[in-house]
């Protein structure tokens, strides 16, 4: 099944024993930076000799590990043959793993604490210069399909693209998704905005997007400039719907969890106390998005939905090289963010342990890019913006936080070389999903130390290497003292805005605080009553949407205000999604 190097295949065994994740075979705030000039391109930053295209191709919510040269059983031909053929970087980390902040660190090239798109709710993008308004003053085309997700919610067009697709919030993978049949008939359908005019969804989501990619290579670009081309899958964030091609591929694969998802004692030794209580919360693994759905009946949707983007890894591939362009262009595949599957008993992202920070790199460009190479360097989501500019010959602007990776990328610097940067993160609390806590971390060489804003909870501090699992918290290990306050002060310093400034704010961390109880006292508090409801709720994300007026009605009438079916139910399924495509298309 696999076509990766053999050192790619001996990395893919390495992880899938650390983790025991297997299947069985089958925008950034400027400060008075000016934007660029459109007039004449800069000089280059780097070696390069040429401004070469880009297509850099951006998943939703992949888990590090979650492709087929990493994991038997899962199929991604294309991808595995981008890998075999190019770079797989598996030390590549978000600085904050959750949609909105991440992809405006990838689009501004600056931290959260300083572009301030902090949560998924509606924080403001005024302010912020994205990256390929540099590449357009260096001469570039550019051009955005898929998913934003950031800013003031909507799907309007935003500087910096001569080209522009893209969808309210999430999106849908089918254009009646969430639409009943009575309202579909009606004409009721699921918009895309295409050059700031609104056009109905006609297909599938990733094909759709893929179909208006390829539209803008072929026929609408300017075929004398270079381009950059910024693909924003909505897969494979959930709900997860294969296209009806893959609705049954998983069906008879049997996907076994992390052993860290079991409910033991042992798992829980030296785990702060909100990872237990998360256990049966939204982003928990008893109870994950409000669902009795197994995980292992989860993941069927979730890798028959990444085939999709698969196909469409395949067809920019063959397009490339039908043009001509496959040596000229760099092909980057990466994720917003990891995903757990059960790891400590969470699911999703948001935290600072490594499948949710995690995220798979894989980069192609035959002569420049090292093909078949597992490069252990350490890049970050912060890195992209500076290492855009650099390989396309754009002076990097004063706010922008990261390090190109471009020495590294093409091996004109080696991995034991690479001088990464800490790792430092940043996720800040979110009342819409409130079971994970304020959360900071710095990572330097091969340990992590966690801490919490606003909870009374313990620290943790991991060898990521030697405890890839993050099982031995050595946060009370003496002889991590002297390390741990190390990074305390450094993490401290490194979260400081441009200005200095801790803007929640908080003071530094000096002691784990007044945490004690009574041995033979009062333990934990109860949840209140009102929180404890039968799984699968067509209401499931009533509590999550805003409060209004219109929403107290609906429930006085008894009525859902969003009504939400698990995936793979009613308005959330397969079956229903077929009926709105093109007869060729429902099978």
């Amino acid at each position: 099944m696999m076509t990766a190097s053999s050192s790619l295949r001996r990395l893919a065994l390495g992880t899938a024993a650390a983790l025991a994740v297997i299947v069985s075979p089958l925008a950034a705030r400027t400060n008075g930076v000016a934007a660029p000039s459109a007039a004449s391109p800069a000089t280059p930053t780097g070696q390069q000799q040429r401004q070469r295209n880009v297509i850099f191709i951006l998943v939703d919510d992949l888990r590090f590990d979650g492709l087929g040269f990493l994991q038997p059983g899962v199929k991604t031909p294309n991808i595995d043959r981008l890998a075999a053929g190019g770079t797989y970087f598996p030390n590549t980390r978000v600085t904050s793993s959750l949609c909105s902040p991440s992809r405006a660190t990838i689009l501004t090239g600056m931290t959260a604490r300083n572009h301030g798109v902090v949560d998924n709710n509606h924080s403001s993008e005024e302010g912020l210069t994205f990256f390929p308004k540099y590449l357009q003053g260096a001469g570039y085309q550019t051009a955005f399909f898929g998913k934003w997700h950031m800013g003031n919610d909507t799907a309007d067009p935003r500087p910096g693209f001569d080209k522009w697709l893209s969808f309210k919030g999430q999106g849908n993978y089918y254009p009646n998704s969430g639409i009943s049949d009575e309202r579909f008939a009606k004409g009721v359908v699921n918009m895309l905005n295409v050059d700031g005019k609104e056009v109905p969804q006609k297909d599938y989501i990733t094909d759709e997007l893929t179909d208006y990619a390829m539209n803008w290579l072929a026929k609408e670009r300017d075929p004398k400039k270079p381009f950059f081309l910024y693909l924003s899958h909505k897969a494979v964030h959930s709900d997860p719907l294969p296209p009806p091609r893959y609705a049954h591929q998983y069906d008879k694969a049997e996907f076994r969890l992390p052993a860290s998802a079991v409910d033991t004692p042992e798992n829980y030794k030296g785990k702060p106390r909100w990872v237990y209580d998360q256990r049966n919360s939204w982003h928990g693994i008893d109870f994950f998005y409000n669902s009795d759905m197994k995980m292992t009946d989860y993941l069927k949707y979730y890798y028959g939905t990444l085939s999709a983007v698969d196909d469409s890894v395949g067809r920019i591939m063959a397009w490339l090289k039908k043009a001509g362009l496959e040596k000229d262009t760099l092909v980057i595949f990466t994720s917003d963010n990891g995903f757990q599957v059960g790891e400590h008993g969470l699911i999703d992202k948001r935290n600072a342990y490594e499948p949710s920070v995690k995220v798979p790199l894989v980069m192609y460009e035959p002569g420049t890019v090292p093909a078949g190479v597992v490069n252990s360097g350490a890049i970050r989501n912060l890195d992209f913006a500076p290492t855009f500019l650099d390989l396309g010959g754009a002076q990097r602007p004063s706010q922008f936080e990261g390090k190109s990776a471009w020495p590294l990328i093409t091996g004109a610097v080696a991995a034991k070389d690479w001088k990464a940067p800490d790792f430092t993160y940043e996720y800040y609390w979110e009342w819409t999903f409130p079971q994970t806590p304020g959360t900071f971390a710095i990572q330097r060489g091969n340990l992590k130390y966690i801490q919490y804003y606003g909870v009374y909870d313990a620290d943790e501090l991991y060898d990521v290497a030697a405890d890839p699992g993050e099982m031995n918290n050595l946060a009370e290990d003496l002889k991590y003292l002297s390390t741990k306050i190390e990074l305390r002060q450094a993490l401290f310093d490194q979260l400081a805005d441009r200005n200095g400034r801790h803007v929640i704010p908080y003071t530094q961390r000096q002691s784990i605080g007044a945490v004690r109880r009574g041995r033979n006292g009062t333990g934990a508090a109860p949840f209140p009553d009102s929180w404890l409801v039968e799984p699968n709720r067509e209401d499931r994300l009533d509590p999550i949407v805003n409060d209004s007026l219109a929403k107290q009605a609906a429930h006085d009438r008894g009525e859902k205000f969003i009504p939400a079916p698990i995936v793979g139910q009613g308005t959330n399924s397969v079956e229903h999604g077929m009926k709105s495509l093109p007869k060729s298309k429902q099978q």
